[in-house]
């Protein structure tokens, strides 16, 4: 470029370029102008908005997933709690019937606050615990909750290990072997009971030989009479626990708490009607410390048993669980619920005995 405004070899008249001058230092009066960079965001964010502006001073929205997960929360907390103030009509929702549909129990470590939901129901042959809160319970000794050991009295933690192992067994023995619930002498039960004390030996024998109201061998062993009745199926239902302490001189006491349920048809070839005989034991054994009582290795004493039943006889003292069926059931003990293992045992002197006869709100 040269002076007098040539470029390239072309001339601007002077007036042109004075005017280009000044036009640049004043501007076009109607010439487009650049939207700021402020500007062009605003533009673009008002785009994007599809509701109403907001006020510059309202607080943001949360966003909507985080408002469900906050309900969702809610409603959680709230069920929660509902479950843990009255867990039995939470699983009645679920239990149909009888429950069985819901899934076997866990075993059982302390006394339930309630009995279990669910109706009353009459079980068959291939069913024999339908309409029962026991379809869900454990078969035979699965169901029996055995505690943690620890050093009680004059026992280590071992001992006492191996003490409710053979509690357990001696239950077992008297409540589920098949041959002792179809009559037999339970020999390996008794043999679980101290020889060294003779009168326990003795009362077990007239008990079982004798039967009477204050010797009932019912109030330890489960036995039926096969000329009237026969059971259903090999499987017993069990719903119980182990509980031990420190008793008297040193020696370890076992608690068992146990709620046995079989059913039974009568003996005639082609019965079907199915009734179901439910009996609770609350059993106190000691193992007694061998320095200090005369005792023989590997048994107990019976300290004290308590015995509640459901359809197994009422004030009858033939030694076995006698059921009754059709119009004639009648169930002994006041109105209650077999089933509530809420409540303590109700010691009926054995299944025939002073305690008023009535009728069990289910079998």
């Amino acid at each position: 470029m040269t002076s007098g405004g040539v470029q390239d070899g072309s001339s601007v008249p002077d007036e042109e370029w004075e005017r280009f001058l000044r036009e640049s230092e004043e501007g076009v009066p109607d010439a487009p102008k650049e939207p700021s960079a402020r500007a062009r965001i605003v533009t673009r964010r008002l785009r994007e908005e599809t509701g109403p502006p907001q006020g510059w001073r309202a607080p943001p929205p949360a966003p909507p997933r985080k408002r469900l997960r906050y309900v969702v929360g809610l409603l959680a907390a709230a069920a929660l709690l509902f479950v843990a103030l009255d867990p039995g009509r939470v699983t009645g929702w679920f239990d149909g019937d009888d429950g069985a549909d819901a899934g076997p129990l866990a075993t059982e470590t302390g006394r339930p606050s309630a009995p279990p939901a669910g109706a009353a129901g009459q079980g068959t042959l291939q069913e024999p615990f339908r309409g029962s809160p026991a379809a869900r319970w454990a078969d035979g000794v699965a169901g029996i909750g055995v505690p943690a050991a620890r050093a009680t009295g004059w026992m280590g933690t071992a001992q006492v290990a191996r003490a409710l192992e053979r509690t357990r067994d001696f239950l077992v023995a008297s409540s589920l072997d098949p041959k002792v619930l179809r009559g037999a002498r339970p020999s390996r039960a008794i043999a679980f009971v101290n020889p060294l004390q003779p009168k326990e030996r003795e009362s077990l024998d007239t008990s079982l030989a004798s039967p009477s109201r204050t010797r009932n061998p019912l109030a330890l062993f489960s036995r039926f009479d096969t000329d009237r009745v026969r059971l259903v199926g090999d499987v017993v239902k069990t719903r119980g626990r182990l509980t031990f302490r420190e008793g008297e001189r040193g020696a370890l006491e076992v608690t068992s708490d146990v709620t046995y349920v079989y059913p039974v048809v009568r003996a005639e070839p082609g019965s079907d009607e199915v009734v179901r005989v439910i009996v609770r034991r609350e059993t106190v054994v000691s193992w007694d410390d061998p320095a200090r009582i005369d005792t023989e290795a590997g048994t107990f004493s019976v300290v004290r048993t308590s015995l509640d039943t459901t359809n197994a006889g009422c004030r009858t003292y033939t030694g076995f669980l006698t059921p009754a069926f059709g119009s004639a059931g009648r169930q002994d003990g006041p109105t209650a619920d077999p089933y509530d293992r809420s409540r303590p045992v109700r010691d009926a002197a054995g299944a025939g005995g002073d305690a008023e006869c009535g009728t069990a709100t289910r079998s």
